[in-house]
């Protein structure tokens, strides 16, 4: 057979992928997962009594936004590296700039503080169950995320589960951010970022055992 008369059988029946597809399935997926992720802290952990008077403190939202806009960068780099032959595009510096921002945020906080006054700022009262708690919550949405993945066609598998894990990371820490009590800087950049870097390694594991062609 010649190799025109080969891409062409190959190519029967082909149909194009429907436009919006990948968004689509995401969305399905995310809206089905994030309530488990939220039952789970509820149900496990229960929001925090005094959100209406932490709602009014600026690190409350530091704590909140942060996550958020690592998720969304892991979303745009999710939704990117499902399709065959995309790049990662900005993505990993869009995941990397709120940690940096974080970062420096904290190191501005532990250089103003009285040194007696650094070590519950870095160590809180609940640093041994954060990095698992925000995995815990972010397990529903890297398995959703993975699970849309699997049914496209990347080409970096890898990767693709790194993004997907960055997205589900962020995602989880957001949603424990409802009951965590911790709003100091250092904190927050430790072991948040922590938890989101352990589910973002998750996913690329997975990724690149389970999104193999």
């Amino acid at each position: 057979m010649k190799t025109d008369d080969l891409v062409a059988a190959l190519a029967a029946g082909v149909e194009p992928v429907p436009q919006g597809l990948v968004s689509r399935r995401l969305g399905q997926a995310l809206l089905l997962a994030l309530p488990v992720s939220v039952a789970i802290m509820v149900l496990g952990y229960g929001v925090r009594p005094d959100l209406r008077e932490a709602m009014v403190l600026p690190m409350f939202w530091v704590k909140l936004l942060f996550p958020l806009a690592v998720g969304l960068a892991g979303l745009v780099a999710v939704h990117r590296l499902a399709r065959p032959g995309v790049d990662l595009g900005g993505g990993a510096v869009a995941a990397v700039v709120p940690v940096l921002l974080l970062w420096g945020l904290s190191a501005l906080v532990w250089w103003g503080a009285a040194p007696e006054e650094r070590s519950a700022m870095l160590w809180g009262q609940t640093w041994q169950s954060c990095v698992f708690s925000i995995a815990l919550m972010a397990g529903p949405l890297l398995l959703a995320v993975l699970w849309v993945l699997k049914g496209m066609a990347p080409t970096r598998p890898a990767w693709a589960g790194a993004a997907a894990g960055a997205l589900a990371g962020g995602g989880g820490a957001a949603v424990y951010a409802l009951h965590c009590p911790e709003l100091a800087a250092p904190f927050l950049a430790v072991w948040y970022v922590a938890g989101i870097a352990l589910v973002t390694a998750v996913g690329a594991l997975a990724g690149a055992r389970c999104l193999r062609w």
